[in-house]
C-alpha cells in the first residue's frame, strides 16, 4: 500500500510506543521517515527495521524541548529527502503524578516544555518547510486527559495536552489557505511504556480497561492508523479537528 508514496514525514517520539508504530506504518505506506527521540539505540533499531523492510529512514537523537533539535530535524528532512510534507509532534512525558499542591514548579515547567513547548518549537520550523512544498499535514498528539476527562495527579500533563489542542486549532485557522492542514489526535488508553507507569498494577490495568466502552485499551498500531488517516489524502477536508481515539472512554460512564 502506498497512501504516502513520495511524502517525507517527520515524527518525534519515534523510538517507542505510538511514535514507533506510526513511523513503521508511514514507511510501509511509502513515506520517507525522519525520526526524532532521546534514545539513540531505540532510534537506530527503528531505522534498521524500516530499511530491512524496504523503506527509507534516518533519525536524530535529542531533546524536543530544545529549539536547536527542532530545527535540526527539519534540516535533516530537507538535506536527506528534499523537504517535508508531514510532521507529527508526538513526543511527550507524564511528568510526576501527584496532587497539584505537592507538585514542584520544576515538574510543571518540565512537563510543559516536553509536551507543549515542543509542539511550538516543532511547528515553528516544520510549517515553513511544508509551505515550501505547497502545504501538508501537521499533527499533534494530545490526549483525552485534559479534554474530555481529568485524572487525579495529572494536572500538568492534562494542561499541557489541552494546550496542544488549542495550538492545533489556531494553526489550522492561520494556514488553511496555504494548503496546510493541522489536527490534534487524542488517544485513549494505549499499551505503551508511558501508560504502564499509570496502570502500574494488574488491578489498575483492569480498572483502566473498563473505563473504555470497548472494555480494552488500544495497541500503538491502532492509534497509528488514525495518524495515517490524518497524514494522508483520505483526510483532505479535515483540519482544525481534535480527533478523539479513545475506545469510547469519553462517552462511557457505566
Amino acid at each position: 500500500m502506498t497512501q504516502l508514496k513520495g511524502k517525507v514525514a517527520l515524527i518525534t517520539g519515534a523510538s517507542r510506543g505510538i511514535g514507533r508504530a506510526t513511523a513503521k506504518l508511514f514507511a510501509h505506506e511509502g513515506a520517507r521517515i525522519v525520526g526524532g527521540a532521546r534514545n539513540e539505540n531505540d532510534l537506530t533499531s527503528l531505522v534498521s527495521e524500516i530499511r530491512a523492510a524496504g523503506g527509507e529512514a534516518v533519525a536524530i537523537s535529542g531533546d524536543v524541548a530544545d529549539e536547536t533539535f527542532a530545527k535540526a530535524l527539519v534540516d535533516c528532512a530537507r538535506d536527506t529527502f528534499g523537504g517535508l510534507d508531514i510532521a507529527m509532534n508526538n513526543a511527550g512525558t507524564l511528568g510526576d503524578l501527584c496532587a497539584l499542591p505537592d507538585m514542584t514548579a520544576d515538574n510543571w515547567h518540565h512537563t510543559m516544555a516536553v509536551n507543549l513547548d515542543s509542539g511550538f518549537l516543532g511547528a515553528k520550523y516544520q510549517i515553513p518547510a511544508m509551505l515550501a512544498r505547497g502545504g501538508g499535514s501537521l499533527i499533534f498528539t494530545s490526549s483525552f486527559v485534559g479534554y474530555t476527562t481529568g485524572m487525579p495527579g495529572m494536572s500538568a500533563y492534562a494542561a499541557s495536552k489541552a494546550g496542544l489542542v488549542g495550538l492545533a486549532l489556531n494553526l489550522a485557522s492561520e494556514f488553511a489557505g496555504q494548503g496546510l492542514r493541522v489536527n490534534a489526535m487524542l488517544p485513549g488508553g494505549t499499551d505503551t511504556q508511558m501508560a504502564r507507569e499509570v496502570a502500574s498494577t494488574p488491578e489498575i490495568e483492569d480498572y483502566v480497561r473498563n473505563l473504555h466502552a470497548l472494555k480494552r485499551t488500544a495497541s500503538p498500531d491502532e492509534i497509528a492508523q488514525t495518524a495515517l488517516f490524518l497524514a494522508s489524502d483520505a483526510s483532505s477536508f479535515t483540519t482544525g479537528h481534535a480527533m478523539i481515539v479513545d475506545g469510547g472512554f469519553s462517552i462511557h460512564r457505566a
